[in-house]
């Protein structure tokens, strides 16, 4: 345990925790909706500091990001808990499992791992994922401003559900997010997901300006998949930025939820209504549908061709389209 950022004490000893847009006051020995803090005799404590629960190194794709490094490899990470209460939550064990087991690392630690990865597998970095990493904010801070003074790459995959101050706190030592955003609707996320959309939006917007970013939405059949809230997510990223990737990632039931899977012809008509108005959008959870490779938005040219995990930059000159100069938003290894 670890005494929490973000919080202020109150009368009878009460805490009011300001690291995400809950807002939880949380009374003595009690915990917040994330699990993940509680208050201990009128302080406020992580509880999942240094506490991981899965490790591995992934595809950067899986993240999904397919437009940072691609081709590479990252070591993934992450703890327990989430400030989410989604019915669909393919993480459960994890994010809402009865004391997962875990095992113990300081940020030095881990940045060692991450090292080593480095060394055996051409991993660029760290990538806080499977649960929320924001709720794992003070340990990913720590461990994130070392990772950074070793050269290695920080990635959030995210909900993006945190309060202003510590996202800007944060940010500096973070170099790409995934960052999820589960509907276009408020209605969506506090009957679904106990949340809000606003503060997320918010979350892009900033984060946007500071580091690489991509987006995901899980299409669910009958409750996000309207052509009116597809369009309405696509207009507000197209007037952040046009060329932000967004992937589509098609619902499968799982946990709470035991809806059928979404249509693949679902899947089709909102890949077809993004692709009017932003230039990088994909499709996951559905390889029966070939929507992954990136094109060119200029000429149309094949850049980076994927199979799966497999991946191969082709049409690419560092960043630029090798047939017609179009600079792509794409970082790549040089």
């Amino acid at each position: 345990m670890q005494e929490a950022l973000y919080y202020e004490q109150l009368d009878e000893g009460r805490v009011w925790c300001h690291l995400c847009p809950q807002n939880c006051k949380i009374s003595p020995e009690r915990h917040g909706i994330c699990r993940a803090r509680q208050n201990i005799e009128g302080k406020l404590y992580t509880l999942n500091y240094g506490k991981v629960t899965s490790g591995g190194v992934d595809p950067i794709e899986k993240k999904p990001l397919y437009h940072y490094y691609p081709g590479t490899n990252i070591f993934s990470v992450g703890t327990f808990g989430c400030n989410f209460r989604c019915g669909f939550c393919q993480n459960w064990e994890i994010a809402h499992g009865d004391s997962p087991p875990t095992r113990e690392v300081t940020p030095e630690t881990l940045v060692e791992i991450a090292l080593e990865a480095q060394k055996r597998s051409g991993s660029i970095g760290i990538a806080y994922t499977y649960s929320e990493p924001l709720i794992w904010y003070e340990f990913v801070y720590d461990t994130a401003k070392i990772a950074q003074q070793k050269g290695l790459k920080n990635v959030l995959v995210t909900n993006g559900f945190v309060q202003k101050e510590p996202l800007l706190e944060l940010l500096p030592f973070v170099d790409a997010m995934n960052i999820d955003v589960k509907a276009f609707t408020d209605d969506f996320y506090r009957k679904t997901c106990s949340g809000r959309l606003e503060p997320v939006l918010k979350t892009v917007e900033l984060a946007q300006q500071s580091c690489h970013v991509e987006i995901t939405n899980l299409v669910v059949p009958g409750m996000n998949d309207s052509d009116q809230e597809i369009i309405g997510l696509v207009d507000w990223i197209a007037s952040i930025d046009p060329g932000i990737p967004l992937h589509f990632s098609r619902y499968f039931p799982q946990y709470e939820f035991d809806l059928p899977s979404t249509p693949l012809e679902t899947m089709i008509r909102v890949f077809k209504l993004a692709s009017s108005k932003l230039q990088y959008v994909y499709i996951g959870n559905a390889w029966e549908i070939a929507k992954n490779d990136t094109l060119c938005p200029e000429c149309g040219s094949l850049l980076i061709e994927r199979s799966g995990y497999g991946v191969q930059v082709k049409g690419l000159e560092e960043n630029k389209c090798r047939e017609c100069g179009y600079e792509a938003r794409v970082v790549v290894s040089k």
